[in-house]
């Protein structure tokens, strides 16, 4: 989410949509470059439920190697269970509005320009898998489209990224 923005309805739809998926589920509050913004713009997300809760800037990379952390524990430990690839690595979807700084925080976990990131919202039309490896362990990060209500996607690009990212949702081990 877009700590500077603040939490908007759309956060709130999201976080109920992403609640329903039933998988374990992370909230990044990105653009939170100062300290002393932490307690001004990231309290009011603890109104999401969402008890993985972290402050981040994708910008400078506060707070984004911390939460992977975080994220990486909530992952399965039974393979079993786990939605990995052919090539055995779990996945993690980065889900939000459009233009929160969900490719800022991708490229920033890969460590290099993996994808484009712009000012615009709709740079993302699709989903993009990025393959890591932390500790000796591969990962995919999923970079997907801003998520929108169903309701104000309009043209058929947009419905397409909306169905991509559901997918990205649905065949991930935590988002």
């Amino acid at each position: 989410v877009d700590g500077q923005l603040g939490l908007v309805p759309e956060d709130e739809a999201i976080a109920a949509t992403l609640r329903r998926s039933g998988k374990p589920l992370g909230l990044l509050v990105n653009k939170i470059d100062q300290p002393t913004h932490h307690r001004h713009r990231v309290n009011e997300f603890f109104r999401l439920g969402i008890e993985e809760t972290h402050a981040v800037s994708a910008e400078h990379g506060g707070g984004a190697f911390d939460a992977l952390e975080r994220v990486l524990e909530m992952l399965p430990e039974d393979p079993e269970q786990a939605s990995v690839d052919e090539e055995g690595a779990q996945r993690i979807a980065i889900v939000g509005r459009p233009n929160v700084g969900k490719s800022s925080i991708a490229n920033r976990l890969a460590g290099e320009q993996r994808v484009v990131v712009a000012d615009e919202p709709g740079t993302t039309r699709d989903a993009v898998d990025i393959r890591i490896t932390r500790e000796g362990e591969d990962y995919v990060l999923v970079d997907t489209a801003g998520l929108r209500k169903r309701a104000k996607v309009k043209e058929n690009v947009e419905f397409y990224a909306y169905l991509r990212t559901e997918r990205a949702i649905e065949t991930c081990d935590v988002a």
